[in-house]
Protein backbone atom coordinates (compact mmCIF):
# COMPACT_ATOMS: atom_id res chain seq x y z
CA UNK A 1 0.00 0.00 0.00
CA UNK A 2 1.49 3.51 -1.27
CA UNK A 3 1.91 6.41 0.75
CA UNK A 4 0.27 9.23 -0.86
CA UNK A 5 0.65 11.77 1.89
CA UNK A 6 3.13 13.23 4.36
CA UNK A 7 1.96 15.62 6.63
CA UNK A 8 3.85 17.58 8.95
CA UNK A 9 1.72 19.85 11.48
CA UNK A 10 3.33 21.98 14.54
CA UNK A 11 0.68 22.72 17.44
CA UNK A 12 1.45 25.53 20.17
CA UNK A 13 -0.12 26.16 23.49
CA UNK A 14 0.23 28.50 26.25
CA UNK A 15 0.58 26.92 29.42
CA UNK A 16 -1.65 28.18 32.48
CA UNK A 17 1.04 27.68 35.11
CA UNK A 18 4.69 28.50 33.26
CA UNK A 19 7.27 25.87 35.23
CA UNK A 20 11.17 25.78 34.49
CA UNK A 21 13.79 23.28 35.60
CA UNK A 22 18.18 23.88 35.36
CA UNK A 23 18.09 24.84 32.05
CA UNK A 24 15.28 27.43 31.17
CA UNK A 25 11.55 27.99 31.71
CA UNK A 26 8.41 26.48 29.88
CA UNK A 27 5.82 28.81 29.18
CA UNK A 28 4.08 27.01 26.64
CA UNK A 29 4.08 23.46 25.09
CA UNK A 30 5.12 23.34 20.75
CA UNK A 31 5.40 20.01 19.02
CA UNK A 32 5.72 18.70 15.89
CA UNK A 33 3.25 16.04 14.60
CA UNK A 34 3.05 13.88 11.08
CA UNK A 35 0.11 12.39 9.62
CA UNK A 36 1.16 9.67 6.92
CA UNK A 37 -1.96 8.80 4.36
CA UNK A 38 -1.67 5.87 2.49
CA UNK A 39 -3.81 5.33 -1.30
CA UNK A 40 -6.67 3.61 0.85
CA UNK A 41 -6.99 6.38 3.41
CA UNK A 42 -5.41 4.10 6.00
CA UNK A 43 -3.49 7.02 8.16
CA UNK A 44 -1.34 7.02 11.02
CA UNK A 45 0.05 9.61 13.26
CA UNK A 46 3.77 10.34 14.40
CA UNK A 47 5.74 12.72 16.40
CA UNK A 48 9.50 14.40 16.81
CA UNK A 49 10.62 15.61 20.29
CA UNK A 50 12.58 18.77 19.63
CA UNK A 51 12.25 21.95 17.79
CA UNK A 52 8.90 21.91 16.41
CA UNK A 53 9.68 24.10 13.66
CA UNK A 54 12.93 22.37 12.38
CA UNK A 55 11.55 18.82 12.77
CA UNK A 56 8.66 19.78 10.66
CA UNK A 57 10.84 21.06 7.80
CA UNK A 58 12.81 17.89 8.50
CA UNK A 59 9.95 15.83 7.78
CA UNK A 60 9.01 17.96 4.72
CA UNK A 61 12.67 17.43 3.46
CA UNK A 62 12.15 13.75 3.72
CA UNK A 63 8.77 13.26 2.02
CA UNK A 64 10.31 14.04 -1.55
CA UNK A 65 11.67 10.07 -0.96
CA UNK A 66 8.81 8.89 0.18
CA UNK A 67 5.59 9.56 -1.81
CA UNK A 68 4.38 6.55 -3.69
CA UNK A 69 6.53 4.23 -1.94
CA UNK A 70 5.49 1.21 0.32
CA UNK A 71 4.72 1.45 3.24
CA UNK A 72 5.25 -1.72 5.01
CA UNK A 73 8.58 -1.79 4.10
CA UNK A 74 9.49 0.94 6.69
CA UNK A 75 13.13 -0.44 7.58
CA UNK A 76 13.63 0.23 3.85
CA UNK A 77 12.16 3.69 4.32
CA UNK A 78 14.20 4.28 7.38
CA UNK A 79 17.47 3.81 5.56
CA UNK A 80 16.86 5.79 2.74
CA UNK A 81 15.89 8.61 5.25
CA UNK A 82 18.99 8.00 7.55
CA UNK A 83 21.52 7.86 4.41
CA UNK A 84 19.82 11.23 3.34
CA UNK A 85 20.90 13.00 6.57
CA UNK A 86 23.89 10.89 6.82
CA UNK A 87 26.30 13.96 5.32
CA UNK A 88 24.70 16.62 7.23
CA UNK A 89 22.67 15.42 10.93
CA UNK A 90 23.87 12.12 11.91
CA UNK A 91 22.12 13.36 15.56
CA UNK A 92 19.62 16.19 16.29
CA UNK A 93 16.29 17.34 14.67
CA UNK A 94 16.67 15.54 11.57
CA UNK A 95 16.97 12.21 13.19
CA UNK A 96 13.76 13.44 15.14
CA UNK A 97 12.04 14.06 12.17
CA UNK A 98 13.28 10.48 10.96
CA UNK A 99 11.72 9.30 14.07
CA UNK A 100 7.95 10.93 13.64
CA UNK A 101 8.14 9.37 10.21
CA UNK A 102 9.09 5.99 11.71
CA UNK A 103 6.43 5.77 14.33
CA UNK A 104 3.59 6.86 11.39
CA UNK A 105 4.53 4.16 9.49
CA UNK A 106 4.62 1.78 12.46
CA UNK A 107 0.97 3.03 13.44
CA UNK A 108 0.18 2.70 9.70
CA UNK A 109 1.45 -0.71 9.84
CA UNK A 110 -0.68 -1.61 12.58
CA UNK A 111 -3.81 -0.68 11.55
CA UNK A 112 -2.99 -2.34 7.93
CA UNK A 113 -2.36 -5.46 9.43
CA UNK A 114 -4.89 -5.26 12.37
CA UNK A 115 -2.48 -5.70 15.43
CA UNK A 116 -0.78 -3.50 18.06
CA UNK A 117 2.16 -2.19 17.61
CA UNK A 118 3.98 -4.33 20.58
CA UNK A 119 2.70 -7.08 18.75
CA UNK A 120 4.29 -6.70 15.11
CA UNK A 121 7.40 -5.59 17.02
CA UNK A 122 7.61 -9.06 18.43
CA UNK A 123 5.29 -10.08 21.00
CA UNK A 124 3.39 -8.32 23.85
CA UNK A 125 6.10 -10.01 26.37
CA UNK A 126 5.14 -7.48 28.92
CA UNK A 127 1.43 -6.82 28.92
CA UNK A 128 1.27 -4.78 32.60
CA UNK A 129 3.63 -2.13 32.93
CA UNK A 130 4.56 -0.12 36.15
CA UNK A 131 5.39 3.86 34.60
CA UNK A 132 6.98 6.55 37.16
CA UNK A 133 5.46 9.66 37.70
CA UNK A 134 7.52 13.05 35.84
CA UNK A 135 6.36 15.94 37.45
CA UNK A 136 7.81 18.13 40.31
CA UNK A 137 9.27 20.92 38.82
CA UNK A 138 10.38 24.67 39.86
CA UNK A 139 7.57 27.12 39.63
CA UNK A 140 7.55 30.99 40.50
CA UNK A 141 5.24 32.64 42.88
CA UNK A 142 4.11 29.94 45.59
CA UNK A 143 6.39 28.15 48.30
CA UNK A 144 8.29 25.84 45.93
CA UNK A 145 8.76 23.11 48.95
CA UNK A 146 5.26 22.96 49.88
CA UNK A 147 4.38 22.58 46.12
CA UNK A 148 6.51 19.88 45.73
CA UNK A 149 5.59 17.97 48.50
CA UNK A 150 1.70 18.63 48.26
CA UNK A 151 2.41 17.03 44.18
CA UNK A 152 4.60 14.47 45.36
CA UNK A 153 1.54 13.02 47.62
CA UNK A 154 -0.66 13.17 44.78
CA UNK A 155 1.50 11.08 42.92
CA UNK A 156 1.49 8.57 45.65
CA UNK A 157 -2.62 9.12 45.90
CA UNK A 158 -2.97 8.11 42.54
CA UNK A 159 -1.44 4.76 42.61
CA UNK A 160 2.09 5.65 41.29
CA UNK A 161 4.79 3.56 43.16
CA UNK A 162 7.96 5.90 42.02
CA UNK A 163 8.24 9.42 40.85
CA UNK A 164 11.14 11.64 39.25
CA UNK A 165 11.43 14.92 40.32
CA UNK A 166 13.87 17.75 38.53
CA UNK A 167 17.15 18.65 40.60
CA UNK A 168 19.78 21.16 39.28
CA UNK A 169 19.23 24.61 41.01
CA UNK A 170 22.41 24.30 43.67
CA UNK A 171 23.60 21.48 45.90
CA UNK A 172 22.32 23.21 48.99
CA UNK A 173 18.46 23.66 47.70
CA UNK A 174 18.65 20.89 45.71
CA UNK A 175 19.16 18.40 49.28
CA UNK A 176 16.54 20.73 50.74
CA UNK A 177 13.75 19.41 48.32
CA UNK A 178 14.84 16.06 47.98
CA UNK A 179 14.75 15.83 52.03
CA UNK A 180 11.17 17.48 51.91
CA UNK A 181 9.72 15.00 49.11
CA UNK A 182 11.49 11.65 50.18
CA UNK A 183 9.53 12.45 53.93
CA UNK A 184 6.12 13.62 52.10
CA UNK A 185 5.95 10.10 50.39
CA UNK A 186 7.52 8.29 52.77
CA UNK A 187 10.30 5.40 52.77
CA UNK A 188 8.63 2.86 50.42
CA UNK A 189 7.98 4.72 47.16
CA UNK A 190 10.85 4.88 44.67
CA UNK A 191 12.52 8.43 44.18
CA UNK A 192 15.07 9.62 40.95
CA UNK A 193 16.17 12.90 40.56
CA UNK A 194 17.06 14.80 37.38
CA UNK A 195 19.59 17.51 36.85
CA UNK A 196 19.21 17.87 33.30
CA UNK A 197 22.81 17.87 32.97
CA UNK A 198 22.98 21.04 35.70
CA UNK A 199 26.41 19.69 37.44
CA UNK A 200 30.18 19.38 36.54
CA UNK A 201 31.62 15.88 37.66
CA UNK A 202 32.63 17.31 41.18
CA UNK A 203 29.66 18.97 42.09
CA UNK A 204 27.39 16.02 40.78
CA UNK A 205 29.97 13.94 43.11
CA UNK A 206 29.35 15.70 46.09
CA UNK A 207 25.67 16.01 45.71
CA UNK A 208 25.37 12.04 45.25
CA UNK A 209 27.15 11.23 48.30
CA UNK A 210 24.85 13.90 50.66
CA UNK A 211 21.87 12.53 48.66
CA UNK A 212 22.79 8.56 48.86
CA UNK A 213 20.62 8.76 52.44
CA UNK A 214 17.60 9.21 50.83
CA UNK A 215 17.58 6.06 48.99
CA UNK A 216 17.68 7.48 45.46
CA UNK A 217 16.58 5.21 42.77
CA UNK A 218 18.61 6.66 39.98
CA UNK A 219 20.55 10.34 39.36
CA UNK A 220 19.39 11.33 35.84
CA UNK A 221 21.79 13.58 33.43
CA UNK A 222 23.81 14.87 36.24
CA UNK A 223 26.69 16.30 33.56
CA UNK A 224 26.94 17.36 30.13
CA UNK A 225 25.68 14.46 27.56
CA UNK A 226 29.32 15.46 25.87
CA UNK A 227 31.30 14.65 28.81
CA UNK A 228 31.39 11.12 28.65
CA UNK A 229 34.46 10.55 30.98
CA UNK A 230 32.12 12.49 33.50
CA UNK A 231 29.90 9.81 33.67
CA UNK A 232 32.22 7.09 33.93
CA UNK A 233 33.91 8.40 36.74
CA UNK A 234 30.97 9.36 38.37
CA UNK A 235 29.53 5.71 38.09
CA UNK A 236 32.20 3.94 39.36
CA UNK A 237 32.00 6.60 42.08
CA UNK A 238 28.67 6.70 43.73
CA UNK A 239 26.02 3.65 44.82
CA UNK A 240 23.43 5.56 42.99
CA UNK A 241 22.49 4.33 39.84
CA UNK A 242 23.28 6.59 36.83
CA UNK A 243 20.90 6.89 34.18
CA UNK A 244 20.96 9.00 31.02
CA UNK A 245 20.53 9.01 27.12
CA UNK A 246 17.88 11.25 26.15
CA UNK A 247 20.12 13.29 24.36
CA UNK A 248 21.19 10.46 22.28
CA UNK A 249 20.65 9.01 18.64
CA UNK A 250 20.59 6.23 16.86
CA UNK A 251 22.48 2.97 18.22
CA UNK A 252 25.78 4.96 17.20
CA UNK A 253 25.19 7.60 19.82
CA UNK A 254 23.86 4.53 22.48
CA UNK A 255 27.50 2.46 21.55
CA UNK A 256 29.66 5.53 22.97
CA UNK A 257 27.49 5.28 26.08
CA UNK A 258 27.25 2.06 26.93
CA UNK A 259 31.08 1.31 25.89
CA UNK A 260 32.08 3.89 27.94
CA UNK A 261 30.33 2.60 30.91
CA UNK A 262 28.64 5.57 31.85
CA UNK A 263 25.19 4.78 32.52
CA UNK A 264 23.18 2.04 34.38
CA UNK A 265 20.12 2.90 32.77
CA UNK A 266 19.45 4.10 29.29
CA UNK A 267 16.92 6.38 28.25
CA UNK A 268 16.51 6.53 24.79
CA UNK A 269 13.47 8.86 23.46
CA UNK A 270 11.27 7.01 20.51
CA UNK A 271 10.75 10.28 19.38
CA UNK A 272 14.06 11.47 18.70
CA UNK A 273 16.93 8.76 18.91
CA UNK A 274 15.19 6.98 15.47
CA UNK A 275 11.34 5.77 16.15
CA UNK A 276 10.35 2.61 16.77
CA UNK A 277 12.68 1.03 14.33
CA UNK A 278 16.02 2.38 15.66
CA UNK A 279 14.78 2.10 19.34
CA UNK A 280 14.47 -1.61 18.89
CA UNK A 281 17.91 -1.63 17.98
CA UNK A 282 18.75 0.25 20.69
CA UNK A 283 17.52 -1.40 23.56
CA UNK A 284 19.28 -5.44 21.69
CA UNK A 285 22.52 -3.55 22.10
CA UNK A 286 21.81 -2.48 25.87
CA UNK A 287 20.61 -5.56 26.29
CA UNK A 288 24.23 -7.07 24.91
CA UNK A 289 25.76 -4.28 27.45
CA UNK A 290 23.07 -6.10 30.65
CA UNK A 291 21.87 -2.56 30.92
CA UNK A 292 18.03 -1.70 31.21
CA UNK A 293 16.58 0.52 29.02
CA UNK A 294 14.26 3.38 30.05
CA UNK A 295 12.51 5.49 27.37
CA UNK A 296 12.28 8.92 28.02
CA UNK A 297 9.18 10.52 27.27
CA UNK A 298 7.72 14.17 26.76
CA UNK A 299 4.50 15.03 24.58
CA UNK A 300 1.45 13.46 23.25
CA UNK A 301 -0.45 10.52 23.56
CA UNK A 302 1.29 9.84 20.04
CA UNK A 303 4.96 9.46 21.88
CA UNK A 304 3.51 8.48 25.20
CA UNK A 305 1.81 5.09 23.07
CA UNK A 306 4.81 4.56 21.29
CA UNK A 307 6.98 4.02 24.57
CA UNK A 308 3.83 1.59 26.09
CA UNK A 309 4.23 -0.62 22.97
CA UNK A 310 7.90 -0.76 23.32
CA UNK A 311 8.22 -0.79 26.69
CA UNK A 312 5.62 -3.92 26.25
CA UNK A 313 8.08 -5.61 23.68
CA UNK A 314 11.13 -4.92 26.13
CA UNK A 315 13.29 -8.42 27.37
CA UNK A 316 13.73 -8.14 31.02
CA UNK A 317 17.11 -6.50 31.64
CA UNK A 318 18.82 -6.62 35.01
CA UNK A 319 18.60 -3.15 37.05
CA UNK A 320 14.91 -2.89 36.48
CA UNK A 321 13.46 0.16 39.00
CA UNK A 322 10.60 -2.93 39.75
CA UNK A 323 12.37 -6.59 40.07
CA UNK A 324 8.50 -7.85 38.20
CA UNK A 325 7.28 -5.09 36.06
CA UNK A 326 9.33 -3.01 33.37
CA UNK A 327 8.83 0.79 33.57
CA UNK A 328 8.51 4.01 31.13
CA UNK A 329 7.85 8.11 32.08
CA UNK A 330 4.93 9.19 32.02
CA UNK A 331 4.96 12.73 31.92
CA UNK A 332 2.77 14.24 34.52
CA UNK A 333 2.82 17.94 34.00
CA UNK A 334 0.46 20.63 32.38
CA UNK A 335 -0.13 19.76 28.80
CA UNK A 336 -3.20 20.49 26.65
CA UNK A 337 -1.82 19.16 23.75
CA UNK A 338 -1.26 16.20 25.71
CA UNK A 339 -5.08 15.71 27.36
CA UNK A 340 -7.20 17.49 24.70
CA UNK A 341 -5.45 17.04 20.83
CA UNK A 342 -4.78 13.41 21.17
CA UNK A 343 -6.76 10.49 22.49
CA UNK A 344 -5.34 6.91 23.25
CA UNK A 345 -6.93 3.75 23.82
CA UNK A 346 -5.21 2.54 27.20
CA UNK A 347 -5.91 3.48 30.56
CA UNK A 348 -3.80 4.40 33.30
CA UNK A 349 -5.59 2.78 37.15
CA UNK A 350 -3.50 2.57 40.29
CA UNK A 351 -0.70 3.56 38.97
CA UNK A 352 -0.31 0.98 36.00
CA UNK A 353 -0.57 0.41 32.18
CA UNK A 354 -2.19 -2.39 30.38
CA UNK A 355 -0.38 -2.83 26.92
CA UNK A 356 -2.91 -1.71 24.47
CA UNK A 357 -5.00 -4.36 22.08
CA UNK A 358 -5.92 -2.12 19.21
CA UNK A 359 -4.29 -1.97 16.48
CA UNK A 360 -1.95 0.35 15.21
CA UNK A 361 -0.34 2.42 18.38
CA UNK A 362 -4.21 2.80 19.52
CA UNK A 363 -4.14 7.18 19.23
CA UNK A 364 -5.90 9.73 17.36
CA UNK A 365 -6.06 13.33 16.69
CA UNK A 366 -9.00 15.29 16.75
CA UNK A 367 -8.64 17.26 13.86
CA UNK A 368 -10.76 20.31 15.27
CA UNK A 369 -8.32 20.57 18.07
CA UNK A 370 -5.27 20.37 16.09
CA UNK A 371 -6.42 23.15 13.88
CA UNK A 372 -7.36 25.34 16.43
CA UNK A 373 -3.75 24.95 17.89
CA UNK A 374 -2.00 24.94 14.64
CA UNK A 375 0.56 27.32 14.31
CA UNK A 376 0.22 27.20 10.25
CA UNK A 377 -2.59 29.26 8.86
CA UNK A 378 -2.56 26.75 5.67
CA UNK A 379 -3.44 23.77 7.87
CA UNK A 380 -6.72 25.61 8.42
CA UNK A 381 -8.05 23.40 5.36
CA UNK A 382 -6.94 20.15 6.68
CA UNK A 383 -9.95 17.53 6.75
CA UNK A 384 -9.80 14.72 8.72
CA UNK A 385 -9.06 10.98 6.50
CA UNK A 386 -11.16 7.98 7.10
CA UNK A 387 -9.34 5.53 8.17
CA UNK A 388 -10.00 1.96 6.37
CA UNK A 389 -11.87 -0.26 8.57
Amino acid sequence: MKIVKIEPFVVSQKLGTPFYFSQWEYDARKICLVRITLENGTYGWGEGYGPADVIKAGIEFFRQFLIDKEALEHETLWQEMYRRSMDYARSGTLQAAISAIDVALWDVKGKLLDQPVSVLLGGIKNPIIQPYATGLYFTKGEDLKTKLTKEAQLYKSQGFKAIKMKIGLSIKEDLDYIAAVRKAIGPDMKLMVDANHAYSCKEALELCHKMEKYDISWFEEPVSPEDYEGYRRLRKKTKIPIAGGECEYLKFGFKRLLENECVDIAQPDICAAGGLTEAKRIATLAQSYCKDVVPHSWGTWIAISAAVHFVANLDKNPGRLFDDLPTMELDRTENPLRDHLTTKSFSIADGLIEAPRTPGLGVDVNLDILLKYSTNEGDKSQRQPKVRS
